[in-house]
């Protein structure tokens, strides 16, 4: 039996509708503090008549919704003192302003931007490409900035001067991979790899500690 905790003020009932797409959750001290949602909807799949301006950042202690007007926010993550999330629907990396409620754009991505973690002075960004025959990420200002500046939507991650909000390193996939849902850092790991669910790797590997 599960025990709801919390809920936006906004949301009427308990209920599995996906009304405003609550999508990523920013810990402070390791408690839950600030979460962001594609819109303020309480009608089941709401959210997609307002992915272009109707995105929020909620503080859950308060439960005030101290952000407004973004486009499919995701990933809010403290750092450094500062809320950071990813503004998908256009693109860009940036910070909360707490003083004025303003979200301040730092870098602009060449993708539909979900994942973000930090290292040292660098933000890494993962990028997806949009889905073919979604609608999901299509019709956002992504789509005309991307025009404006001659660039095709990729796949992969960018690493990102927090200081200057240059792009100083990126990856990009090829291939079948054309989205990412988040990306991590992983400290003090010399030789990363990923292990596939459907092979017999992930049962026969063996590591030692030297």
């Amino acid at each position: 039996m599960n025990l709801p905790l919390w809920k936006p003020s906004f949301i009427s009932q308990y209920i599995n509708e996906d009304r405003c797409h609550l999508n990523g959750l920013a810990m402070v001290e390791g408690e839950a503090k600030y979460v962001t949602a594609s819109s303020q909807s309480d009608v089941v799949d709401g959210w997609r008549d307002r992915r272009k301006n109707g995105g929020i950042v909620i503080d859950v202690e308060s439960n005030d919704i101290i952000v407004t007007g973004l486009s499919m926010p995701h990933s809010p993550r403290w750092y450094r003192d500062k809320l950071w999330l990813l503004n998908s629907g256009r693109g860009e990396l940036g910070y909360v302003d707490l003083d004025t409620g303003k979200f301040e754009a730092i870098t602009f991505c060449p993708g539909y931007v979900r994942g973000l973690a930090f290292w040292q002075n660098w933000a890494i960004v993962g990028l997806s490409k949009p889905r073919g025959g979604d609608n999901t990420f299509s019709g956002l200002e992504l789509d005309e900035l991307l025009v404006a500046k001659d660039a095709e939507p990729r796949c992969g991650m960018m690493v990102i001067d927090l200081t200057t909000g240059a792009i100083v390193h990126w990856l990009r996939f090829e291939g079948i991979v054309t989205e990412l849902y988040d990306v991590q850092v992983i400290p003090q790991v010399q030789k990363p790899m990923a292990l596939g669910f459907q092979t017999d790797e992930i049962a026969q590997l063996i590591t030692l500690e030297l």
